[in-house]
């Protein structure tokens, strides 16, 4: 299991991640339990606040099961004012963007309008070459499931420093950034191996998903998304940034420690930044009630035909996690517990995002920072959430 994030710690491995973060001092702490009757919870409370505890500014989460809804929130959402935390905030959920790509895609196969086994050399010609890279020998599905083997831009220290850490970051987080820029980075590298050889992460794989969509569906991905999943499940608090900057509201601020190795303490309000810099692998802005929502209909065979469903979930080994496993766009995790769930995780510059749902699409769990450097809490949260009997 691997948190897709921006921040300093980008692919650091999630179940052995424990990272330290100085309490915020004098922070206010407020819980808002609107619409909740389900019953329980109280392990997984206590595991959200003790994120904050740890230093996560504030949490926002929903849970949905057959005892009904359960939502919380805990924390700040403006260090400034002070504001709590709001159950219902928007944020940006990162890669979770790679479930609704997946989804369309896969949505596209049953169509008959391309194929998981199409190369990419057929829909981007001439995209994807140069030092090794070859898009006639990587199909679609080695994009969804990440064993395409090519380099992952953010991985490249000098994008890292110039767009995600730093005065990089507050320099230039209102450019515009194209998919060819991002494209440019990666395919400056050889690949990390033959395609099909291994699963290993890439947001390159994810950005030329986005842009197979756009190619296949003959209009942006955006509209593609919007018209097949957003509207068809009503999911009012989803959206694409597109050239905004900000977040809609309601939502809280979100914060990142981007100086973290000079000046550990210091927390910057990073909240505002182009769309572009996320486009397609990270951009989808939503709220934990309709992530829930998506990730149950889903499950359920509401937006997938049983074939494509089949599809979604045949996984390839994750080789830095064996309890973790990739299909295309979301995983598998055994708990420890013994359940076994299909998850996906997301971190962009100020928000750590987690959802999770069992198979039968029975109960479903979602839960977002406003902050990005802590993470010691993420696997407490979800084994109380799924694992704990006084919880869901």
């Amino acid at each position: 299991m691997t948190i897709r994030m921006r921040p300093r710690a980008c692919l650091a491995g999630l179940a052995a991640a424990v990272i330290t973060a100085t309490a915020l001092t004098g922070s206010a702490r407020a819980a808002q339990d609107a619409e909740a009757p389900a019953a329980g919870h109280e392990a997984t409370r206590q595991a959200i606040e003790a994120a904050v505890e740890a230093g996560v500014p504030g949490v926002a989460a929903e849970a949905r099961d057959a005892d009904g809804v359960w939502r919380t929130a805990v924390g700040v959402g403006d260090l400034r004012t002070g504001a709590a935390r709001g159950a219902g905030d928007r944020f940006r959920v990162g890669s979770i963007t790679n479930t609704f790509v997946a989804t369309v895609l896969l949505q596209m196969t049953a169509e008959k309008k391309l194929s998981l086994d199409d190369t990419v050399e057929r829909h981007l010609p001439g995209v994807v070459t140069g030092n090794g890279n070859d898009g006639r020998t990587i199909t679609v599905r080695q994009l969804l499931n990440h064993t395409s083997g090519l380099f992952d831009y953010l991985a490249e220290p000098a994008y890292y420093q110039t767009y995600v850490l730093g005065d990089g970051f507050l320099e230039r987080r209102y450019d515009t950034l194209t998919p060819g820029q991002r494209l440019e980075v990666a395919l400056s590298h050889p690949p990390q191996f033959r395609p099909g050889a291994r699963h290993a992460f890439s947001h390159t794989n994810d950005l030329l998903a986005a842009l197979i969509v756009e190619r296949a569906g003959g209009t942006s991905y955006e509209n593609e998304v919007r018209k097949r999943i957003i509207e068809p499940l009503g999911l009012k608090a989803t959206s694409h940034p597109g050239a905004s900057t900000g977040l809609p509201r309601p939502s809280g601020r979100g914060y990142s420690k981007l100086f973290f190795d000079t000046q550990p303490d210091r927390i910057d309000d990073v909240t505002e930044f182009h769309g572009s810099h996320v486009w397609g692998d990270g951009d989808v802005i939503s709220s934990a009630g309709d992530l829930n929502r998506f990730y149950r209909a889903l499950m359920r065979g509401k937006l997938l035909p049983p074939r494509q469903l089949a599809e979604l979930k045949t996984t390839v080994v994750n080789p830095d996690l064996p309890i973790s496993s990739y299909g295309l766009g979301i995983e598998r995790l055994e708990m420890s517990c013994g359940k076994a769930l299909w998850y996906h995780d997301g971190g962009t510059v100020g928000s750590l995002t987690f959802v999770a749902t069992t198979e039968d699409g029975g109960h479903q769990f979602t839960f977002n920072y406003n902050g990005d450097w802590e993470v010691s809490q993420l696997l407490p949260t979800l084994n109380a959430e799924f694992c704990d009997t006084t919880s869901g």
